[in-house]
């Protein structure tokens, strides 16, 4: 309060009122006086009195000295009130029992407390006059008893006396003789019965009161103790029932204790010593209780300021002397415990008496003194040499006299030097047994005493370090050797370190290093290696601190020492190991958090110093006869570990931090590195034992990103090169270590371009100097491309990189592991590292074929195999078998089980020859259900493009390079190209087909070059066959695909404005790739492209061709019952083929190429000419016989339909007769108009395969054809390429063969329905190529339409952003039975308004059941039918009939 009063006087000055604590503060200083009474009114019970209602009572009360005076200004009503001499309590209205529960204080003077007494007075207010009180009873109490005591804390039950107004409290002895209270009514056992005043047994008073006094007690033998000389034959008795006073009652009054037991003992020392000792002791350990200890000031206080007891110390000395020599006999020890736990103040109440003795005479007796001290400590000593072992009392009695002695130290520093106090302590500790002969509990309180020592003012003095050091580094030592309580010598030895750290004198600390050198860094070493084995990281924390601590105070000298005193080189070894050990540890274990910046850079920078001085002796010792692999491969070990250490990094962290860590470090990576490459140069001969053991190692440490590292370490693969040659007459060690270790070190993130550069400009600078040139050349070079395709591996497989550019990656390096280094373990990594990723991508067939190829490896051999990646340990049968199994169940997911047919056979042979016939059944019913799926199982064909990728920027694996890419399902040349562009952003894709020119090859950027390309099946045989489901066919038309072809229209020469198919001619590239799709990948590269151009004739007769053997397939597939149900498909395939024709479409060809100028000109094309001829004969045949089977099948609803096509076709015939005169003598049924519509075709029989092949001819045209033939009549994919190119934008090219699209639809479409096509032209933006709408004009969709969108997609040109929408709906129509499909109908007059029944029906076949496009039962492709039949809806449903085959074909 006195300091608060001095720092703000500001505040006490404006009348501030201080409230005292209710009860006492925390601490009571000496000289704190305080004499606080509180007394609380509680409540009243009290009669009626013979009044109909209850009383208004009010309580006065007042405070009487002995004399009967009252009391003046002792009652406080609280905090800045005026004090009074009466209280008036609140009345409670009509309450006999009142509850007032007030708060009052009397501050009564001391020397008026005793003797005085409270009155309350209880009156009745009446309610009728304000004025009108009438006294009605009191009651009273005195504050002290007649023992001297206080009133008790408690509630106290008042005695009610009636009285009245009349009555006079003069004499106020009248009632102080009455009993106050039932415990005053048991004194008084004979009361008159004629007094003045009566007690009212009905009422009661209560109040309850609490002393805050540092003067009046309520203990009776505190009381006692205090005023001893009253009771001068009790003395004993008091003090020894001291011990039975509450420590409340002592801590108050602390002072006036000591004052009296030091008074006790200097009245009568002999006989009152011992007890004044033991109450000492009692009143101490008291403080030591947590509930007491804030009063430990107070003790201090008192001992420095008021304690007085100047002889006193002669006795205490002499009775804890005493205490100490008979803790070897007595069995009972709690008075020696006792004495020993107030060792403290003890020694405080010697020191501080034997300084006011010496004040008092001049330092007499100081040779008395020093002599009992050091026969105390002689005890002291006795006391711990004893053997506790079996005594649990005298262990007891050590541990408290070790837990107490370090506090004695700065009190004997008052009196003793600090040599004589530094000896004292040695002594001490050194009397403690060994850890070997006293207990695991002991072991603990010793190292706590001794940390205690450690932490003393007395060791920060270095004359008592150079003491005591010897004898705590002794126990430390001991307790390490037996790995015994690890963590309290951690702190011991933390301490020393930061006590000789900040010590000034250069010279104390050298000494005291050396010390610890030679006591602790062996056994510290061992220590953490043993910590570190069991991974304790708060344990092995402390002691690297220790060990770095021990280290970074090391001079030259201290080393040098530490190296010569090894006695022999197997030590120094032992020595070498361990100290290595740990400091590979300590990089490899988290021993500090990883944001310690600081502390892990400060081990780094002891660890590299360290080595610095331990590499000349390791270079010095083991390097010539006596060559030690083990150290030198320990020391190698430790080096790359730490040029390796995350923290010291550089790179990673911010450019200001970097500065500040070079400017005090340096970079510590270069300096290891330099002694790493020093020392591996004075290894000589023995480099041959590092020998592909440190290639990975070291390969790791040229990959830190630091150039200079880089420079000083490349050049020892050279090294490694060099020396392997002159042993093995090659290095293939080092060559496979290498890649080995490059491989997986890549993949972790590390390398980048400058170092594949720099690797490769040191060692070919090195090779190039030696006799093993050309195949060290060749090996840096094989290594260099590797990291080319490692780099790229690593930046596909990082970041959100597409799985296409993964798998292409990854595929371009798994073959270079197999073809140029033959790494065949790498090899088989990468298979199954593409293997998942396929399956990741659902590219089941792909991850078959790649699985195929470790497949391809193994044999059906029973050779054992190691356990490899997730294989198990098993034999080469069983391993080959897993894989068929699983390569199989891939191909079944992929749906291509065409490819699993022959492992099913090849494991079905195994199993045959083992006679295994439960596996062989297995597999043959596989096999069996994979031809059912062929049959049975829907299937889409895939669309092939063809990419260029152009520009330096592009990975090393793609640049400049081209490829085909099989495309996904449903997946047309719009979609791919955007594919491509968001797995290429950066990209710009080319407008034009192209080859690129060198600037566009070399230049910083990325170009894409993407058009689709037509597959060339290589087995033709299976698709001329005309029993081979189209199903069938459909798989070797896109499978096993080496070959594709893209056709580019162009006119050679002058342009027939008439006829301008007379000038258009066909460059048709063919791509020959490095494998066949479907593979590996899903892209495989070009390997050889092939030009040729196409004459306009050529061209022609593959068109023709193609058609016709389109509709021979598919009116084959209705003959032989292959497609059922609905004939809509060959309905449209006949319509697209008789109105083409009839309109004009074979007309053009017979106006360009039967001309009599034509032939005249080109007398070398007759042969052709009449080839085509024989082609469109062989047409009207085909129709002939596809109009039989059309009548055969049709619905009666249809039947419309089936006249319109006959009608088209006699057109058709006729628009041939004057051509091809002998045309009547092929189809003779159809030529007269006699014969009964429905019998005109009943002279076609049903279609065989020698009708078929009547007139075929199989030209070499012919066969480069027999792909997937175009939804147009004359187009195979050989002209429908004709602007297959994607073009960006949506500018024309001028003049170009493209423009003849749409000149072509105008010709040759019946001009009835031009209205409806240029409406569906409109709706996709679709353009028809000339060499695709030549014979139609409503692109009849082909037999390939029920697993494949129409090949002429591909064909068509890009479309306006506007209409892309709408074309890729119709991409996603419905395949086979679901796809849409009609015929074309001419204008029919509705039948109110709805389209006649037949035209129902046929809508009903052609859309299915109406759903809303929100069904969401329905599929994609489904909604995208109704969505693109929804924008026809202004049309008519007839009409709308008539434009959906017309859709589908312009679509195409």
């Amino acid at each position: 309060m006195e300091q608060i009063r001095r720092e703000n006087p500001m505040i006490f000055n404006r009348g501030l009122a201080i409230t005292r604590k209710l009860g006492f503060p925390d601490v009571i200083m000496p000289g704190d006086i305080r004499n606080d009474l509180y007394l609380t009114l509680e409540k009243g019970d009290f009669e009626r009195g013979g009044k109909s209602v209850q009383k208004n009572i009010e309580v006065t009360m007042y405070v009487l000295y002995a004399d009967g005076e009252i009391l003046k200004d002792c009652i406080s009503l609280g905090s800045g009130e005026p004090n009074r001499s009466s209280y008036h309590s609140f009345v409670l209205y009509h309450s006999n029992s009142p509850r007032w529960g007030e708060i009052i204080k009397l501050p009564i003077p001391i020397d008026r407390f005793r003797g005085s007494h409270l009155r309350f007075e209880f009156r009745h207010c009446s309610t009728k006059d304000k004025g009108e009180k009438k006294l009605f009873g009191f009651a009273f109490s005195p504050l002290m008893r007649d023992d001297g005591t206080t009133l008790s804390d408690d509630i106290h039950e008042l005695y009610v006396y009636k009285c009245d107004e009349n009555s006079t409290f003069n004499n106020h002895a009248l009632y102080l003789g009455l009993p106050c209270c039932k415990e005053d009514y048991n004194g008084c056992p004979n009361i008159p019965s004629s007094l003045i005043f009566q007690r009212s047994t009905k009422e009661s008073f209560f109040i309850s009161t609490q002393l805050s006094s540092t003067k009046l007690t309520q203990n009776v033998d505190l009381l006692a103790l205090l005023k001893w000389k009253a009771f001068p034959d009790r003395i004993m008795d008091i003090l020894g029932r001291l011990r039975h006073v509450s420590g409340e009652e002592i801590v108050k009054f602390l002072q006036d204790i000591l004052d009296t037991l030091f008074v006790i003992l200097d009245d009568n020392t002999e006989k009152y010593g011992l007890l004044v000792f033991q109450s000492l002791v009692f009143i101490i350990n008291l403080l030591r209780d947590i509930k007491y200890f804030h009063f430990r000031p107070v003790m201090d206080t008192y001992i420095q300021k008021h304690f007085a007891g100047a002889l006193a110390y002669k006795e205490l000395i002499r009775c804890l002397k005493w205490y100490m020599d008979c803790s070897a006999e007595l069995i009972r020890q709690d008075h020696i415990q006792e004495a020993m736990r107030a060792l403290e103040y003890l020694f405080k109440f010697i020191v501080q008496s034997r300084i006011l003795y010496s004040r008092a005479t001049c330092g007499m007796e100081e040779e008395q003194f020093r002599s009992s001290i050091q026969e105390l400590f002689q005890s002291i000593r006795f006391v711990l040499s004893l053997d506790s072992r079996n005594s649990e009392t005298l262990l007891f009695t050590q541990a408290a006299l070790l837990n107490s002695f370090p506090t004695i130290f700065d009190e004997l520093l008052q009196m003793f030097t600090v040599q004589e106090v530094a000896e004292f302590v040695r002594g001490t500790l050194g009397s403690m047994p060994s850890t070997v002969h006293i207990g695991q509990s002991m072991d603990v309180v010793k190292l706590q005493s001794i940390a205690r020592t450690v932490d003393s003012r007395l060791f920060s003095f270095s004359e008592s370090r150079r003491i005591l050091l010897p004898v705590v580094l002794h126990h430390i030592h001991l307790h390490l050797r037996q790995q015994k309580e690890l963590l309290i010598c951690s702190g011991i030895l933390g301490s020393i370190f930061s006590i000789v750290k900040t010590s000034s004198l250069e010279a104390d600390v050298m000494e005291e290093v050396e010390m610890m050198v030679e006591s602790l860094l062996d056994v510290l070493l061992q220590t953490l290696l043993t910590i570190m084995s069991k991974s304790h990281a708060q344990e092995a924390g402390e002691y690297v601190s220790c060990l770095l601590s021990l280290l970074r105070q090391m001079c030259d000298t201290h080393y040098q020492h530490l190296l010569d005193n090894f006695q022999s080189k197997d030590e120094l070894k032992e020595f070498l190991l361990k100290i290595f050990c740990v400091f590979r540890n300590l990089m490899k274990m988290s021993v500090f958090p990883r944001d310690w910046m600081v502390m892990r850079l400060l081990t780094s920078n002891i660890i590299v110093t360290t080595v610095q001085y331990l590499s000349s002796a390791l270079h010095k010792n083991f390097t010539e006869t006596d060559f030690d692999f083990k150290v030198w491969n320990s020391y190698f070990s430790l080096a790359v570990l730490f040029i390796n250490q995350p923290s010291l990094q550089l790179e990673i962290i911010t450019s200001a931090k970097r500065k500040k860590i070079l400017d005090k470090y340096g970079d510590m990576r270069v300096m290891m590195a330099y002694e790493l490459f020093s020392m591996w140069q004075n290894l000589g001969e023995h480099k041959i034992h590092f020998i592909p053991g440190m290639i990975g190692p070291f390969l790791g440490v040229t990959l830190v990103p630091q150039p200079e590292v880089r420079n000083i370490m490349i050049p020892i693969f050279h090294d490694m090169m060099d020396w392997e040659q002159r042993k093995n007459g090659n290095f293939k060690q080092v060559e496979s270590e290498l890649i080995d270790k490059l491989d997986s070190m890549v993949s972790e993130g590390k390398g980048d371009e400058s170092y594949r550069e720099l690797f490769s400009l040191l060692l070919l600078e090195k090779v190039e100097q030696e006799t093993w040139r050309e195949t060290g050349v060749s090996f840096v070079t094989s290594v260099t491309r590797l990291m080319e395709r490692l780099l790229d591996y690593r930046d596909c497989m990082k970041g959100e990189e597409t799985e296409n550019k993964k798998i292409g990656c990854t595929v371009n390096l798994m073959n270079f592991y197999k073809s140029e280094i033959n790494k065949e373990e790498m090899y088989i990594r990468y298979i199954h590292k593409l293997c998942d990723m396929h399956l990741q991508a659902e590219n089941y067939t792909e991850a078959a074929f790649t699985l195929l190829l470790y497949c391809e490896l193994l044999q059906w051999e029973d050779r054992p195999l190691r356990e490899f990646l997730h294989y198990p340990s098993q034999t080469e049968w069983q391993r080959k078998e897993g894989l068929c199994r699983k390569i199989i169940h891939y191909f079944n997911k992929g749906k291509s089980w065409e490819f699993g047919i022959p492992l099913c056979r090849e494991l079905a042979c195994q199993y045959e020859c083992l006679y295994d016939y439960q596996s062989l059944s297995w597999i043959r019913k596989m096999e069996a259900s994979y031809y059912d799926n062929i049959i049975e199982q829907q299937r889409l064909e895939p669309e092939f493009f063809r990419v260029g990728f152009y520009g330096r920027k592009f990975p090393f694996f793609l640049r400049n390079k081209e490829y085909v890419c099989r495309g996904h399902d449903y997946e047309r040349l719009e979609a791919f190209q955007q594919r491509m562009l968001s797995e290429f952003p950066q990209a710009v894709a080319m407008q034009h087909p192209n080859h690129p020119d060198d600037a566009i090859l070399q230049c910083d950027a990325q170009y894409l070059q993407i058009y689709a390309v037509t597959p060339i099946p290589d087995y033709v045989d299976v698709l001329q066959m005309d029993r081979v489901p189209d199903r069938v066919k459909s798989f070797y038309r896109v499978n096993n695909v080496r070959k594709f072809r893209y056709d580019r229209p162009f006119h050679k020469g002058p342009k027939d404005k008439e006829n301008e198919f007379k000038s258009l001619w066909i460059e048709r590239t063919t791509l020959t790739l490095t494998h066949s799709l479907p593979g590996i990948s899903r892209w495989f590269e070009v390997e050889r492209r092939e030009l040729v151009e196409v004459s306009p004739l050529e061209n022609a007769i593959q068109v023709v061709e193609n058609k016709n053997q389109e509709l021979r397939a598919l009116i084959s597939q209705y003959q032989h019952k292959q497609v059922h149900g609905n004939i809509n498909l060959l309905s449209m395939c006949l319509n697209g083929v008789i109105d083409a024709a009839v309109n004009g479409g074979i007309a053009r060809y017979q106006e360009a190429f039967f001309d009599k100028d034509y032939i005249s000109k080109h007398p070398g094309d007759a042969e052709k000419i009449a080839q085509l001829k024989e082609l469109m004969q062989e047409q009207v045949h085909v129709l002939g016989v596809g109009l039989a089977v059309h009548e055969k099948f049709v619905h009666p609803e249809m039947r419309p339909l089936h006249k319109k096509l006959i009608d088209q076709f006699q057109m058709m015939r006729a628009s041939l007769y004057h051509e091809f005169p002998g045309l009547d003598k092929l189809s003779p049924a159809c030529s007269g108009t006699s014969t009964p519509r429905g019998n005109v075709l009943a002279s076609h029989s049903p279609m065989s395969p020698e009708n078929i092949k009547m007139t075929h001819r199989h030209s070499p045209m012919n066969l480069m054809g027999t792909g997937r033939h175009s939804s147009s009549s004359l187009s195979s994919h050989a002209s429908s390429e004709a602007g297959n190119m994607v073009m960006m934008g949506d500018s024309s090219m001028g003049e170009a063969p493209e423009d003849l699209y749409h000149h072509m639809q105008l010709a040759y479409h019946n001009p009835r329905y031009q209205g409806s096509v240029t409406n569906v032209s409109v709706l996709s933006s679709s353009q028809a190529s000339p060499s695709s709408s030549s014979l139609s004009s409503t692109h009849s969709a082909p037999s390939q339409m029920i697993t494949s969108a129409p090949s002429s997609t591909r064909g068509s040109p890009s479309l306006p952003d506007k209409y892309r929408h709408a074309r890729e709906m119709m991409l996603l129509l419905p395949t086979h039975r679901d796809r849409p499909s009609s015929a074309m109908y001419p204008a029919a007059i509705l039948e109110n308004g709805q389209p006649p029944n037949f035209q129902r029906a046929l809508f009903q076949q052609v859309v299915g059941a109406c759903k809303p496009c929100s069904d969401p039962n329905l599929s994609m492709a489904e909604k995208g039918i109704f969505l693109s039949l929804g924008a026809l809806s202004c049309l008519s449903h007839l009409e709308c009939l008539t434009l959906v085959p017309e859709l589908t074909a312009v679509q195409a």
